[in-house]
């Protein structure tokens, strides 16, 4: 070896951080480096720089001193985790490292307070943000008064909304909740749909039944909608209504114009809590008309206690490729200058798509 090399090597050992973790007795090894060591593949797939060695129940991390901090901060927080009873998994290390890695930009809560935020559980099931801007929408419905759920498919802004919904209802902070969308869908009327007006209705709002069974016990469902304890309606149906002492949830809003998301957004009345949710990518309305989530945006941006929460393809949770999906449609919009379903949006992005202080819409909150 030159003395070159010989300099470059000693500078190199140098610089690289050595990092020892050691996993309390009382968690078997398995918890943390996964079945097969599939949590452990996760995380060397995404440190390459960092060698980690497994002995017995110490774990030794070497390389970039950056990167070895945020394995020995990745652990730290998967042992906050599984103290709490909670299973790792893949997906959650994923997001753990993705979260580590955004804090280093400020980005506030940790990994362990993000997945550890129990808001409903039923049957066994525990439902929960599982990213951070999940977690900050999740937060702004508790803070706020009416709240927009904006983001592509798979966000979870719905099921989270209502399984807040079901929560505050248990706990007592209101006495109904009240589902509703508009009567807008993809290429079809309902008029032409077979049976009478509640057959049409039906299959409409049934994703809204679907989640509701996932929350309440199914065989509560019938009666405490027949005591309208729980209310499943088109938007057409709160023209005229002033609804206290509810959480109302107004789904799939994009497709609403303008009138129509004026006229909901008054019905609110005392003790209630409004969620809005919708995707300003996937506009189902006629041809020349403006989506009432757009304009909302420009017009309620400073009002006092309205919050919009912006989600993006990174916190996705259904199948990682509906991420990659979002993230293709949303280069090529912006590479044709155009918008799905909204005519109204000029190449480089239409000012709605900017929450109240001023950030894009795809950048999170």
């Amino acid at each position: 070896m030159t003395h070159t090399s010989t300099q470059q090597a000693a500078a190199s050992a140098e610089e690289a951080a050595t990092a020892r973790f050691t996993v309390p007795a009382k968690h078997p090894m398995v918890t943390v480096l996964g079945s097969g060591d599939a949590l452990l593949r996760v995380i060397e797939t995404s440190f390459p720089g960092v060698d980690i060695h497994v002995r017995g129940n110490e774990i030794r991390a070497t390389g970039d001193p950056g990167e070895v901090a945020l394995v020995q901060r990745l652990f730290d927080e998967m042992m906050l985790v599984l103290r709490t009873g909670q299973p790792m998994t893949e997906d959650a290390v994923e997001r753990s490292i993705a979260m580590l890695r955004s804090r280093g930009e400020g980005s506030g809560a940790s990994p362990a307070e993000v997945l550890t935020q129990n808001i409903l559980s039923n049957r066994g099931r525990t439902i929960r943000p599982k990213t951070l801007n999940q977690k900050r929408y999740v937060d702004a419905i508790d803070k706020h008064t009416v709240v927009f759920g904006i983001g592509p498919a798979g966000t979870g802004k719905t099921y989270l909304a209502m399984a807040k919904a079901v929560q505050y209802l248990q706990s007592k902070q209101v006495n109904r909740i009240i589902l509703t969308r508009p009567a807008v869908e993809a290429g079809e009327r309902l008029g032409f749909l077979p049976g009478t007006l509640y057959e049409k209705i039906d299959p409409y709002l049934r994703p809204l039944y679907d989640a509701l069974h996932d929350m309440i016990d199914p065989d509560s469902i019938p009666r405490l909608m027949a005591a309208g304890t729980i209310e499943v309606a088109p938007l057409a149906y709160m023209r005229g209504r002033t609804l206290n002492d509810a959480f109302i949830i107004l789904d799939e809003a994009q497709n609403t114009n303008p009138e129509q998301m004026k006229m909901f957004l008054t019905r609110l009345g005392f003790d209630s809590k409004i969620v809005i949710t919708g995707d300003v990518t996937q506009v189902d309305l006629p041809g020349g008309t403006r989506s009432g989530l757009r304009q909302v945006q420009e017009i309620l941006r400073d009002v006092e206690d309205v919050h919009f929460s912006l989600l993006s393809s990174s916190d996705v949770v259904r199948h990682k490729l509906v991420g990659r999906i979002v993230d293709a449609y949303d280069r090529y919009d912006r590479s044709t200058g155009t918008d799905h379903g909204d005519p109204h949006r000029p190449a480089g992005g239409h000012p709605a798509d900017r929450s109240r202080d001023g950030g894009r819409r795809r950048g999170g909150e």
